[in-house]
């Protein structure tokens, strides 16, 4: 809890999980209301068609790729905390040895 109270410990990347599948769904959903938008069209329903199938394609894969940047900025911060508790446990552990 108290790695909690002070942002020791992070809930974000949690977060960041949701809002992928969150906005991968609104993503296909996107993509299939833009294809049957254009093709319901009676004149220039070609290209809104075609928009619609790379949201449906490629909108996921984008969402994909900016979620897992967020989770790279916290994995560094985790790994970042490890080194920090390593060095702090060495530099202690040195210290207590140099006043034998």
């Amino acid at each position: 809890m108290q790695d909690f109270l002070k942002f020791n410990k992070m809930i974000t990347p949690t977060i960041i999980t949701v809002i992928f599948y969150v906005g991968s769904a609104l993503s296909i959903i996107a993509g299939f209301i833009s294809i049957a938008t254009g093709a319901s069209a009676d004149f220039g329903g070609g290209a809104q068609v075609f928009a619609g199938l790379l949201t449906l394609l490629f909108g996921p894969f984008v969402i994909r790729i900016y979620c897992e940047l967020l989770i790279v900025m916290f994995k560094m911060h985790e790994n970042l905390q490890v080194i920090t508790r390593h060095v702090s446990a060495e530099q202690k552990s040195s210290s207590s040895t140099d006043l034998l």
